[in-house]
């Protein structure tokens, strides 16, 4: 596999044949002028399509822990990108780029949840951590860019993915940016899903429970038909039991109290309450549940979600 660090908008290369023949990182530094503040790894698998428009895959990063490190994260991403995930095998399988953030999760900042995108994200106001989403609008458009060099197109809209964590960050970015997104995955997010509704149980949702304050913090207003109109592949295992709503870094204890007592305090009742409650809206969302199966993936799992972005290439 080639390892390329990309210093400046160009690289340069010929290629004669009509797939790529190797397996390609790109680390991308880390450009303020264009509107991030964190590098990125751009994975090109070997035999992706040259002059054919694709669809680029878009995981946000989840390094499971905090470290003021930002290498520790960086090593996370870049695994993450080329050697064993539900991302890269999609990337792999589908012969297509795949683009995964080096966002920070910093100890010094511990409840700022990054690789969630929770409230405390949003809410931050210094560069590096301000407005995620956005600064991952920027990766993807910088990355078209970096592609076309390569003579590899690819769709304005994305595929997104995420597990855990990075199904969390997935689900919320969904909702605020659905225009950008082709069709989407997610499991293992602790049975907790972004409402599209103001309130439950005459209770007010804001970001990220529901859509309550949605102008007041983004300055536009929810778009229901769009984010309707998303495929999305949404999957639990039924032994799982990894609960990130009980801990701080996660939900406020506020969030926490509303959740716990109008969707459900474990994972396996929000996540047939967050079913119901996405049917209720008429959102076009596939939900699977696996026997036998924890906070993990299985290859039949990782072959369900490839197959359900293979059908939506067209």
């Amino acid at each position: 596999m080639r390892i390329i660090f990309l210093l400046s908008l160009f690289i340069h290369v010929v290629c004669q044949a009509q797939t790529t023949e190797n397996d390609t990182l790109i680390i991308v530094r880390k450009n303020p002028k264009k509107g991030f503040y964190s590098d990125y790894i751009l994975f090109i698998p070997k035999e992706t399509p040259l002059n054919k428009k694709l669809f680029l895959l878009v995981e946000p990063n989840n390094t499971g822990k905090t470290s003021d490190s930002i290498s520790v994260h960086k090593q996370y991403a870049i695994d993450l990108a080329s050697v064993s995930s539900v991302g890269n095998n999609i990337s792999t399988m589908l012969k297509i780029p795949f683009l995964v953030p080096v966002f920070p999760r910093p100890s010094s900042k511990e409840l700022v949840y990054t690789h969630a995108l929770d409230r405390d994200v949003i809410l931050e106001q210094s560069a590096e951590y301000k407005r995620l989403d956005l600064q991952l609008l920027e990766m993807i458009n910088d990355s078209k860019s970096i592609l076309r060099t390569m003579k590899i197109e690819v769709s304005n809209k994305i595929f997104m993915n995420g597990f855990s964590a990075s199904a969390t960050f997935t689900n919320r970015f969904s909702f605020l940016h659905p225009d950008k997104i082709k069709a989407l995955a997610i499991g293992g997010f602790n049975g907790e899903l972004m409402l599209p509704q103001d309130k439950i149980n005459g209770i007010e949702l804001n970001y990220p429970l529901g859509i309550n304050d949605f102008f007041k913090l983004f300055n536009q207003k929810f778009d229901s038909e769009t984010y309707k109109s998303i495929p999305q592949f949404i999957y639990m295992g039924q032994l799982d039991e990894n609960d990130a709503v009980q801990f701080d870094d996660a939900y406020s204890q506020n969030e926490r109290n509303i959740i716990n007592a109008n969707i459900g305090d474990n994972v396996q009742k929000r996540y047939i309450q967050c079913q119901k409650n996405y049917k209720q809206h008429n959102l076009n969302a596939t939900f699977k549940n696996y026997q036998n199966v924890g906070h993990w993936t299985t290859s039949s799992m990782n072959f369900e979600v490839i197959t359900f972005f293979f059908n939506k290439m067209k």
